[in-house]
């Protein structure tokens, strides 16, 4: 099953606040506790990827390069990766309702998952769950999930492995994919996905994983997932499959292949070109629809309030 932080008290978040290092202070001014009379909506889910947390909360890097890049040395923008984590958190808690669940699609760590980079991410994430927020991990090509384990006492044996689940929310069903360190689901995953959807087609399926399934059609050339257009394959077969989510790109985009959306999620703390989006996605759900609303780092981004509607039913 995926990665699952449950919420905390908020005597718990300040005791373990302080252990990582964290302020008391700090966990005021991220809003939590501030608003009593917040509501949660189970049909509302904060989307996150590619936060790239450093075991530095005052690192910043300057996006990447890679050979034939078209951004100019001097174009790289610095982004500090905590400060933007920290900003989607208070803005993710100051909803109201406030969604009930929250996912990172993968790459929470900055390097190779390292223990401290953990540490950081998890006490930056524990504001989330102190605000009553259930949240969801998939695993990214720079996550390792041996060294997140160890930091999650609570996980049982049979909870780790393979970081797959399904979450089962009123008007649509979940499906979390681990595509690995590697970009791979394998015969056995996918295989396991063809049955539970098949098992659960009484309500609309939005899938998630970190890897693009197809070569990215962005700026920066990056190659899909090794099994990928098996797994388009195996979505376009289910018509109640309606989107897959994926990180990786670190890029906003859309496409769609016949009743299927695939959205390409933003980072969350840095971007590979100069302009582009970094941020969160809002989604709230109704009976006949998914509603995406991008929020960017920058509010005056040009792609900043960008909408999308996935058809759920219809």
């Amino acid at each position: 099953m995926p990665v699952i932080l449950p919420p905390i008290a908020r005597r718990d978040f300040i005791k373990s606040s302080l252990a990582l290092g964290g302020s008391v202070v700090a966990s005021s001014s991220l809003g939590v506790g501030r608003d009593r009379s917040a509501e949660f909506d189970l049909n509302r889910v904060a989307l996150l990827a590619d936060t790239h947390i450093s075991d530095n909360p005052d690192r910043s890097y300057p996006g990447t390069k890679w050979p034939g890049s078209p951004v100019k040395e001097e174009e790289h923008e610095w982004v500090n990766m905590a400060d933007s984590l920290a900003q989607s958190a208070r803005e993710i808690i100051e909803l109201n309702p406030r969604p009930a669940n929250l996912i990172i699609n993968g790459d929470c760590a900055l390097s190779r998952g390292t223990e401290a980079e953990y540490k950081e991410f998890l006490r930056l994430v524990e504001p989330i769950r102190a605000a009553g927020i259930t949240v969801h991990i998939t695993i990214g090509n720079h996550d390792n999930r041996e060294n997140l384990w160890e930091l999650l006492p609570f996980l049982k044996k049979d909870q780790m492995g393979v970081q797959a689940g399904v979450i089962e929310l009123p008007h649509a069903n979940f499906f979390l994919l681990d595509s690995g360190r590697k970009g791979i689901l394998g015969e056995k995953q996918l295989n396991w996905l063809a049955q539970e959807l098949d098992e659960r087609t009484d309500k609309p399926a939005l899938i998630f994983g970190h890897f693009n399934p197809y070569p990215n059609r962005g700026e920066r050339p990056i190659k899909g997932m090794r099994d990928g257009s098996s797994l388009l394959k195996l979505l376009a077969a289910h018509k109640h499959a309606r989107a897959y989510f994926y990180g990786h790109t670190h890029e906003w985009q859309h496409d769609q292949q016949d009743h299927l959306h695939l959205i390409n999620q933003p980072a969350v703390s840095y971007y590979f070109g100069k302009g582009h989006a970094h941020g969160w996605v809002d989604m709230k759900l109704t009976v006949r629809s998914a509603n995406l609303e991008l929020y960017c780092i920058k509010p005056k981004h040009k792609q900043h309030g960008d909408r999308i509607q996935i058809v759920l039913k219809g």
